[in-house]
């Protein structure tokens, strides 16, 4: 875990050692600090085998909107996590959503560039600004919060 502190990019196998999510619920390919503690990019890229794809729309296949809100929580929660002493012993939780916006499609074949801003922290509350590009069109932001708290030993 020491060497992922001074990194500044990471590929799955550093994101899954961070965050706690797994197949099919892990939604970021790659990410880059660029400013710890601050802010971050992200990228996921959006295949036909996406499991969402198959049922929203069979023929017309759209990444749903929430999923959109969900990779920007998680890339908040990396860029939080990644700044804490011990990672795996922390978790962050979604608590609002606010001035949410789906502007255009997500759709298979999409390049999804994620940038997320921290906003403000006050003590354990984080809150963000986040960002959905593809091809240099902004297609869903939001303001969004999450608390950082224990993780549940398993």
């Amino acid at each position: 875990m020491n060497e992922l502190i001074n990194k500044t990019k990471f590929d799955i196998n550093d994101i899954i050692e961070i965050l706690p999510h797994r197949y099919p619920f892990i939604f970021i390919d790659r990410i880059e600090i660029v400013k710890p503690g601050e802010s971050l990019l992200a990228l996921k890229n959006l295949t036909i085998n996406e499991p969402f794809f198959q049922g929203h729309f069979p023929g017309q296949p759209v990444m749903p909107g929430v999923i959109s809100l969900e990779i920007m929580a998680q890339a908040g929660s990396f860029l939080m996590l990644n700044q804490v002493e011990d990672p795996l012993s922390k978790n962050m939780l979604f608590t609002s959503v606010e001035k949410a916006r789906f502007k255009k499609p997500i759709v298979p074949g999409d390049q999804l560039r994620i940038e997320v801003d921290l906003l403000k922290k006050k003590l354990n509350l984080c809150k963000f600004h986040g960002r959905c590009i593809v091809e240099q069109v902004l297609v869903a932001e939001s303001v969004f919060s999450a608390n950082l708290v224990e993780r549940a030993r398993v």
